[in-house]
């Protein structure tokens, strides 16, 4: 699958920082791109709060937007 607009939402926003919340059936969200349609929106060092695989093995992780430029987001696990 990929990336679907709806599934993220703004937890709480404030002094130029967000926290991010997303829900999906993929497995993994830090393949390169996957994040790159929501580059309008995402800044780094935003928090993103991914509940992923949810049809199968559901995990919860923490993960930091480390980069946005020219429209390709990469993210990490937050450590």
């Amino acid at each position: 699958m990929s990336f679907t607009a709806s599934d993220l939402s703004v937890l709480a926003y404030a002094n130029n920082f967000t926290l991010w919340h997303y829900v999906t059936t993929d497995a993994d969200v830090t393949v390169a791109s996957y994040f790159d349609n929501a580059s309008d929106m995402l800044r780094v060092n935003d928090l993103i709060i991914a509940n992923v695989d949810t049809d199968g093995a559901p995990a919860t992780t923490f993960y930091v937007v480390t980069a946005n430029a020219g429209g390709s987001v990469t993210i990490a696990a937050y450590a």
